[in-house]
């Protein structure tokens, strides 16, 4: 009976020998073995890089103007730093093969999403913060037309992270790639290498004085000094962001500051509590993702 035993095992383990040696070399991880997963193995190379669909060049380029979703107010702009959290949804089946606001066809098996805000296309990656999993996306909708959600992504893209229904995270545009695309779109030439950086110089090109005027949520005048900045938009004309800044000085000391070639609006001189104020003043108010800056970093708008 041992001596049966002992051929059992011994033929089990020629045949897994076997196996190993004619294993499908698609299957082995990185360091030369299987890893068991499959085509399901994490893939780290950004997909921006290898998938042509995302750069492609749109129908056209399209941000349009400011709208409401039940009796809120969204501005779209072009916005290059644009870093927010929020909850996402996922873009129905049966939108299929309809048209987007930027004249693309929906094709839910591409990794495409929608936003209020962001110019079409534009490229971003978005982040499950429930599992850390992450996408990168073409922008080529308006919506979600809800103010609960602040983007919805395709069945494909939403499954790619994990996401079975509404879910928290975090969307980031990408600079570079979102040059690119729209450079492409346009027609233009010039290579994608204006990327915001937030270490350059910054220069004030105008300042708007805090008026006597409260606007409804802020709960106190801006302090003389603070830490923080609250960004509310970005704009490639300076008239348009000079425009804005008037009106969010209500809010407190809105001044334009250029950052390469874009003039961004922003409530500066702020504590912790009046940023956390003017965001939800925003937010409620204007229907609007404003961003938020501590020292002249970038850190999330619902850290304080």
């Amino acid at each position: 009976m041992k001596k049966v035993i002992s051929l059992a095992v011994l033929t089990a383990v020629l045949a897994g020998c076997t196996d190993l040696n004619t294993t499908d070399n698609s299957a082995m991880n990185s360091y030369g073995t299987v890893d068991g997963f499959g085509e399901e193995t994490l893939v780290t190379t950004d997909e921006s890089l290898n998938n042509a669909y995302l750069l492609a060049a749109a129908p056209k380029y399209y941000i349009g103007s400011a709208y409401k979703v039940e009796d809120v107010q969204y501005i779209p702009v072009e916005d290059l730093t644009y870093n927010q959290t929020g909850v996402a949804g996922i873009i129905p089946t049966e939108l299929n093969g309809t048209k987007t606001s930027n004249g693309e066809v929906f094709d839910m098996n591409q990794m495409v999403a929608t936003s209020k805000t962001l110019p079409l296309p534009t490229i971003a990656r978005v982040t499950n913060l429930d599992n850390g999993q992450s996408v990168v996306v073409r922008v080529n909708n308006r919506g979600p037309f809800v103010n609960t959600r602040i983007m919805d992504l395709s069945p494909a893209a939403a499954q790619k992270i994990g996401m079975n229904g509404q879910t928290k995270v975090q969307v980031q545009v990408m600079a570079n790639e979102s040059i690119a695309v729209k450079n492409a779109t346009l027609g233009a030439t010039a290579p994608a290498q204006q990327t915001v950086q937030t270490t350059q110089p910054v220069q004030t090109v105008e300042t708007t004085v805090v008026t006597t005027t409260q606007a409804p949520g802020v709960t106190s005048a801006p302090a003389a000094s603070g830490d923080y900045s609250v960004q509310v938009a970005a704009f490639y004309a300076q008239d348009s962001a000079d425009s804005l800044a008037s009106r969010m000085s209500k809010y407190g000391n809105a001044v334009v500051v250029q950052e390469g070639d874009m003039y961004k609006v922003r409530i500066v001189n702020l504590n912790a509590a009046q940023a956390r104020s003017v965001i939800d003043a925003l937010r409620n108010n204007e229907g609007m993702a404003p961003g938020l800056l501590q020292n002249g970093r970038w850190i999330n708008a619902d850290s304080i």
